[in-house]
Protein backbone atom coordinates (compact mmCIF):
# COMPACT_ATOMS: atom_id res chain seq x y z
CA UNK A 1 0.00 0.00 0.00
CA UNK A 2 1.64 3.42 -1.41
CA UNK A 3 1.51 5.85 1.40
CA UNK A 4 0.93 9.77 0.68
CA UNK A 5 3.04 12.50 1.74
CA UNK A 6 1.71 14.42 4.82
CA UNK A 7 -0.17 17.69 3.10
CA UNK A 8 0.09 19.29 6.33
CA UNK A 9 1.90 23.09 6.15
CA UNK A 10 5.45 23.81 7.93
CA UNK A 11 5.77 25.54 10.39
CA UNK A 12 6.12 29.13 10.85
CA UNK A 13 9.53 30.64 11.29
CA UNK A 14 10.58 33.12 13.69
CA UNK A 15 11.06 36.19 12.11
CA UNK A 16 13.60 37.52 14.49
CA UNK A 17 14.14 41.14 12.68
CA UNK A 18 13.88 44.01 14.74
CA UNK A 19 9.97 45.12 15.13
CA UNK A 20 9.92 46.98 17.65
CA UNK A 21 12.84 49.93 17.69
CA UNK A 22 12.70 52.68 20.46
CA UNK A 23 12.32 56.90 19.26
CA UNK A 24 15.57 57.32 21.19
CA UNK A 25 17.51 55.05 18.00
CA UNK A 26 18.11 57.13 15.61
CA UNK A 27 19.47 59.50 18.15
CA UNK A 28 21.86 56.55 18.76
CA UNK A 29 22.81 55.88 15.16
CA UNK A 30 23.89 58.96 15.15
CA UNK A 31 26.06 59.40 17.64
CA UNK A 32 27.36 55.65 16.86
CA UNK A 33 27.61 57.24 12.99
CA UNK A 34 29.71 60.33 14.32
CA UNK A 35 32.07 57.92 16.83
CA UNK A 36 32.60 55.85 13.09
CA UNK A 37 33.28 59.32 11.69
CA UNK A 38 36.11 60.82 13.90
CA UNK A 39 37.63 57.11 13.79
CA UNK A 40 40.48 57.79 10.88
CA UNK A 41 38.51 60.92 10.47
CA UNK A 42 40.89 61.65 6.61
CA UNK A 43 39.18 58.71 5.17
CA UNK A 44 35.58 59.67 5.58
CA UNK A 45 36.35 63.41 5.19
CA UNK A 46 37.97 62.20 1.55
CA UNK A 47 34.68 60.29 1.08
CA UNK A 48 32.67 63.40 2.09
CA UNK A 49 34.80 65.50 -0.22
CA UNK A 50 34.58 63.64 -3.42
CA UNK A 51 30.47 63.38 -2.98
CA UNK A 52 31.16 67.45 -2.53
CA UNK A 53 33.09 67.59 -5.93
CA UNK A 54 30.69 65.46 -7.65
CA UNK A 55 27.86 67.61 -7.14
CA UNK A 56 29.52 70.76 -7.92
CA UNK A 57 30.50 69.37 -11.13
CA UNK A 58 26.86 67.92 -11.96
CA UNK A 59 24.87 71.03 -10.97
CA UNK A 60 27.47 73.70 -12.44
CA UNK A 61 27.53 71.05 -15.42
CA UNK A 62 23.82 71.80 -15.79
CA UNK A 63 23.86 75.70 -15.61
CA UNK A 64 26.74 75.68 -18.00
CA UNK A 65 24.40 73.44 -20.52
CA UNK A 66 21.38 75.64 -19.57
CA UNK A 67 19.85 72.69 -17.90
CA UNK A 68 19.56 74.64 -14.80
CA UNK A 69 15.18 73.31 -14.85
CA UNK A 70 16.50 70.08 -13.37
CA UNK A 71 18.64 71.17 -10.47
CA UNK A 72 15.32 71.36 -7.81
CA UNK A 73 14.24 67.69 -8.98
CA UNK A 74 17.74 66.70 -9.39
CA UNK A 75 18.30 67.82 -5.37
CA UNK A 76 15.20 65.90 -4.03
CA UNK A 77 16.86 62.88 -6.54
CA UNK A 78 19.94 63.13 -4.32
CA UNK A 79 17.78 61.55 -1.37
CA UNK A 80 16.84 58.89 -4.14
CA UNK A 81 20.62 57.34 -4.71
CA UNK A 82 22.36 58.75 -1.35
CA UNK A 83 22.00 55.29 0.15
CA UNK A 84 23.91 53.65 -2.82
CA UNK A 85 26.76 55.96 -3.45
CA UNK A 86 27.17 55.44 0.53
CA UNK A 87 28.38 51.94 -0.03
CA UNK A 88 32.11 52.51 0.60
CA UNK A 89 31.05 54.41 4.17
CA UNK A 90 28.92 51.52 4.87
CA UNK A 91 32.53 49.13 4.51
CA UNK A 92 34.13 51.41 6.90
CA UNK A 93 32.15 51.27 9.66
CA UNK A 94 31.98 47.30 9.19
CA UNK A 95 35.35 47.52 9.77
CA UNK A 96 35.46 49.32 12.41
CA UNK A 97 32.52 46.92 13.88
CA UNK A 98 34.98 43.59 13.29
CA UNK A 99 38.27 45.41 14.03
CA UNK A 100 39.69 44.89 10.42
CA UNK A 101 42.09 46.78 8.79
CA UNK A 102 41.42 49.69 7.15
CA UNK A 103 42.49 51.90 4.23
CA UNK A 104 41.18 53.84 1.49
CA UNK A 105 41.19 51.19 -1.00
CA UNK A 106 38.66 49.14 1.36
CA UNK A 107 36.35 52.02 0.69
CA UNK A 108 36.83 52.55 -2.84
CA UNK A 109 37.04 48.71 -4.03
CA UNK A 110 34.69 47.51 -1.89
CA UNK A 111 33.28 43.63 -2.07
CA UNK A 112 29.63 43.04 -1.46
CA UNK A 113 28.69 39.79 -0.23
CA UNK A 114 25.88 39.50 -2.22
CA UNK A 115 27.79 40.22 -5.36
CA UNK A 116 26.65 41.93 -8.36
CA UNK A 117 22.44 42.33 -6.31
CA UNK A 118 23.89 45.87 -4.91
CA UNK A 119 24.46 46.96 -8.61
CA UNK A 120 21.30 45.94 -9.73
CA UNK A 121 19.70 48.11 -6.78
CA UNK A 122 21.85 50.68 -8.17
CA UNK A 123 20.56 50.70 -11.28
CA UNK A 124 16.96 50.40 -10.03
CA UNK A 125 17.13 53.43 -7.74
CA UNK A 126 19.19 55.74 -10.86
CA UNK A 127 15.77 54.67 -12.84
CA UNK A 128 13.47 55.85 -9.81
CA UNK A 129 15.24 59.34 -9.80
CA UNK A 130 15.12 59.22 -13.62
CA UNK A 131 11.24 58.79 -13.63
CA UNK A 132 11.12 61.23 -10.77
CA UNK A 133 12.86 64.12 -12.99
CA UNK A 134 10.37 63.32 -15.98
CA UNK A 135 7.63 63.62 -13.18
CA UNK A 136 8.70 66.62 -12.17
CA UNK A 137 9.19 68.44 -15.38
CA UNK A 138 5.68 67.11 -16.05
CA UNK A 139 4.07 69.12 -13.09
CA UNK A 140 6.10 72.26 -14.50
CA UNK A 141 4.42 71.90 -17.66
CA UNK A 142 1.10 70.95 -16.27
CA UNK A 143 1.07 74.38 -14.69
CA UNK A 144 2.88 77.04 -16.68
CA UNK A 145 2.59 75.35 -20.02
CA UNK A 146 5.22 75.10 -22.44
CA UNK A 147 7.10 77.98 -20.89
CA UNK A 148 10.86 78.21 -20.81
CA UNK A 149 11.98 77.66 -17.66
CA UNK A 150 12.98 81.30 -16.32
CA UNK A 151 15.78 80.86 -14.73
CA UNK A 152 16.95 80.13 -11.21
CA UNK A 153 17.22 84.21 -10.87
CA UNK A 154 13.68 84.36 -11.24
CA UNK A 155 11.74 81.35 -10.25
CA UNK A 156 11.36 82.22 -6.88
CA UNK A 157 8.63 84.95 -7.51
CA UNK A 158 7.63 83.24 -9.44
CA UNK A 159 6.73 80.30 -7.49
CA UNK A 160 5.64 82.04 -4.25
CA UNK A 161 4.26 84.90 -5.82
CA UNK A 162 1.31 83.57 -7.99
CA UNK A 163 -1.35 81.22 -7.23
CA UNK A 164 -0.02 78.75 -10.04
CA UNK A 165 3.02 78.62 -8.56
CA UNK A 166 1.91 78.02 -5.07
CA UNK A 167 -0.68 74.83 -6.87
CA UNK A 168 2.82 73.71 -8.15
CA UNK A 169 4.67 73.48 -5.04
CA UNK A 170 1.94 71.86 -3.15
CA UNK A 171 1.36 69.42 -6.12
CA UNK A 172 4.97 68.79 -6.58
CA UNK A 173 5.82 68.71 -3.05
CA UNK A 174 3.43 65.68 -2.18
CA UNK A 175 4.27 63.67 -5.51
CA UNK A 176 8.09 64.32 -4.85
CA UNK A 177 7.54 62.84 -1.80
CA UNK A 178 5.41 59.97 -2.73
CA UNK A 179 8.92 59.17 -4.24
CA UNK A 180 11.04 60.04 -1.73
CA UNK A 181 9.06 57.85 0.71
CA UNK A 182 9.11 54.89 -1.70
CA UNK A 183 12.83 55.23 -2.14
CA UNK A 184 14.07 55.91 1.73
CA UNK A 185 11.41 52.62 2.52
CA UNK A 186 13.42 50.52 -0.44
CA UNK A 187 16.82 51.70 0.31
CA UNK A 188 17.06 52.67 3.98
CA UNK A 189 18.64 48.70 4.95
CA UNK A 190 19.06 47.39 1.56
CA UNK A 191 21.94 48.57 0.58
CA UNK A 192 23.81 48.15 3.88
CA UNK A 193 21.93 44.10 3.83
CA UNK A 194 23.20 43.46 0.52
CA UNK A 195 26.87 44.36 1.57
CA UNK A 196 26.68 42.44 4.86
CA UNK A 197 24.48 39.34 3.55
CA UNK A 198 24.30 36.97 0.59
CA UNK A 199 20.89 38.10 -0.88
CA UNK A 200 19.01 38.99 -4.04
CA UNK A 201 18.07 42.99 -4.61
CA UNK A 202 14.01 42.37 -4.60
CA UNK A 203 14.34 40.44 -1.28
CA UNK A 204 16.66 42.87 0.01
CA UNK A 205 14.46 46.27 -0.66
CA UNK A 206 11.43 44.03 0.32
CA UNK A 207 12.78 43.54 3.79
CA UNK A 208 13.71 46.79 4.33
CA UNK A 209 10.16 48.07 3.02
CA UNK A 210 8.57 45.72 5.49
CA UNK A 211 11.62 46.95 8.29
CA UNK A 212 10.08 50.59 8.11
CA UNK A 213 6.63 49.60 7.98
CA UNK A 214 7.24 47.72 11.35
CA UNK A 215 8.73 50.57 12.75
CA UNK A 216 7.51 53.91 10.83
CA UNK A 217 7.04 55.89 13.64
CA UNK A 218 11.13 55.72 14.25
CA UNK A 219 11.92 55.35 10.73
CA UNK A 220 9.87 58.80 10.00
CA UNK A 221 12.02 60.46 13.07
CA UNK A 222 15.01 59.18 11.20
CA UNK A 223 14.04 60.14 7.55
CA UNK A 224 13.07 63.52 9.17
CA UNK A 225 16.63 64.11 10.56
CA UNK A 226 18.31 62.99 7.58
CA UNK A 227 16.17 65.55 5.79
CA UNK A 228 17.26 68.13 7.67
CA UNK A 229 20.52 67.40 7.68
CA UNK A 230 20.71 67.63 3.81
CA UNK A 231 18.94 70.77 3.68
CA UNK A 232 21.78 72.11 5.94
CA UNK A 233 24.32 70.96 3.64
CA UNK A 234 22.25 72.61 0.95
CA UNK A 235 21.87 76.09 2.99
CA UNK A 236 25.89 75.81 3.09
CA UNK A 237 26.43 75.38 -1.00
CA UNK A 238 26.70 71.74 -0.19
CA UNK A 239 29.92 72.73 1.12
CA UNK A 240 28.35 70.78 4.22
CA UNK A 241 28.13 67.31 2.33
CA UNK A 242 31.84 66.68 3.52
CA UNK A 243 31.08 65.95 7.28
CA UNK A 244 27.24 64.96 6.96
CA UNK A 245 27.33 62.52 4.19
CA UNK A 246 29.70 60.67 5.60
CA UNK A 247 28.44 61.16 9.26
CA UNK A 248 24.49 60.40 7.69
CA UNK A 249 26.22 57.22 6.03
CA UNK A 250 27.71 55.91 8.75
CA UNK A 251 24.73 56.21 11.29
CA UNK A 252 22.81 54.20 8.54
CA UNK A 253 24.93 51.36 9.29
CA UNK A 254 23.99 51.15 12.50
CA UNK A 255 20.55 51.57 11.63
CA UNK A 256 20.80 48.66 9.69
CA UNK A 257 22.36 47.00 12.58
CA UNK A 258 20.06 47.48 15.06
CA UNK A 259 17.39 45.56 13.24
CA UNK A 260 19.65 42.90 12.10
CA UNK A 261 18.98 39.72 13.80
CA UNK A 262 21.88 38.49 16.33
CA UNK A 263 22.42 35.32 14.14
CA UNK A 264 21.57 33.42 11.24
Amino acid sequence: MTMLPSLAPPLPTVNRWARALATRDPFKWLASGWRDFTTQMPLSLAYGVVIFMISIALVSGLILLKRDYILFPLFAGFMVIGPILAVGLYEKSRRIEEGLPLRWNHLVFVKPRSGGQILFTGVLLSLLMIVWIRAAVLIYALFFGMVAFPGLDRIAPMLFTTRVGWAMLVVGTAVGGLFAAFSFAISVFSVPMLLDRRTDALTAMGSSMALVWNNLRVLLIWATMVLALFLVSLATGMLGLIVIYPWLGHATWHAYRSVEPATD
